[in-house]
């Protein structure tokens, strides 16, 4: 028997929920509950500078207004430094991370030196430069080596094994999205040696994410479609430390009006769960989102008759009678 059904809602405590959020928040959960699992909330709060005071506090307040009650005690990113530094250590001491001197200026000048022009969302392909040693400079931050691929790690729970066909080779990363089906990516090529340690000393998200993952024992990842483009960067991350990949779902977008990921910086409105009619309101336009009819009756009533939409959708073999907390 594989590793029992671990799912997690990682929400960056920059502002409240909106309505992408809630769709995320909800998807996970109801992927959990339809696998009789465990559902974990972790503030992902290591990006300090963004953070608002008291939004992780609401988050949860407004995720309990919605029904929604992770099973364990929540948990912060923020509290957790050491944890991700013994990772960057590890790494350092195999020879896959090393200190970077480079500069945003500094990136921008390789960038016009070598011709790339900006692509993915204005990131720009770390060229390697402080591969080599620093060259009298002082480091300012610590990158993975991306061009280290090692395919002798653990794979998802045995249970999840056939789904999450995982693998590094031919300098691909290769998984498999329980929505998005096959993917596949260079990190070498299209990432470069990315960040684990900013110059302002917070851990990187990237980091931070697959470290938390492991510690908690995350079997499944349920998140919104914007972040699938972390996964290869996080399956290779899982490789060198000797971690297990989880499987991945990727859920579908709120937009906003113009098109775009509906997101604080693109005018997302908090949502309003401050009392019931609201919260069951916005509970069901996150289902609609996902797919997941209707649902009568109480709040209560709609979340258990959307386990058991979610678990024929996702073909949850044995999928559990759902009991609401009091």
């Amino acid at each position: 028997m594989g590793a029992k059904y671990t799912g997690r809602f990682a929400p960056s405590p920059t502002g409240p929920l909106h309505a992408g959020s809630l769709v995320a928040a909800l998807a996970s959960w109801l992927d959990a509950k339809a696998h009789g699992g465990q559902w974990l909330v972790r503030m992902e709060d290591v990006d300090t500078p963004r953070c608002v005071p008291g939004a992780d506090l609401i988050i949860l307040r407004q995720l309990a207004d919605c029904g929604l009650h992770p099973d364990e005690s929540p948990v912060w990113q923020s509290q957790r430094s050491g944890l991700y530094q013994q990772a960057l250590d590890q790494l350092v001491a195999q020879g896959l991370a090393y200190p970077c001197a480079c500069s945003r200026r500094d990136l921008e000048a390789a960038r016009r030196r070598l011709g790339q022009a900006r692509v993915r969302h204005g990131e720009l392909v770390y060229p390697g430069t402080c591969r080599t040693g620093l060259h009298g400079q002082a480091g300012r931050a610590w990158r993975l080596r991306t061009d280290f691929y090692r395919s002798n790690r653990p794979l998802a729970p045995a249970e999840y094994a056939q789904d999450a066909t995982n693998l590094i080779a031919k300098q691909n990363i290769h998984w498999t999205d329980r929505r998005l089906g096959a993917q596949q990516q260079d990190v070498q090529a299209e990432v470069g040696d990315f960040v684990l340690k900013r110059a302002d000393g917070c851990f990187a998200y990237q980091l931070a994410v697959v470290v938390d993952d492991a510690a908690q024992g995350i079997t499944d990842v349920v998140r919104g479609e914007d972040l699938a483009d972390n996964t290869a960067r996080q399956i290779l991350l899982q490789g060198c430390l000797g971690l297990a990949t989880p499987r991945y779902l990727h859920t579908p977008l709120v937009l906003g009006a113009n098109g775009e990921k509906l997101s604080k910086q693109n005018g997302a409105q908090a949502l309003d769960t401050s009392h019931p009619m609201a919260a069951r309101a916005a509970l069901h336009r996150a289902a609609s989102v996902l797919g997941l009819p209707a649902a009568s009756g109480s709040m209560a009533d709609a979340l258990g008759a959307w386990v058991s939409a979610w678990a024929v959708a996702w073909r949850v073999e044995r999928p559990p009678l759902y009991n609401p907390v009091p």
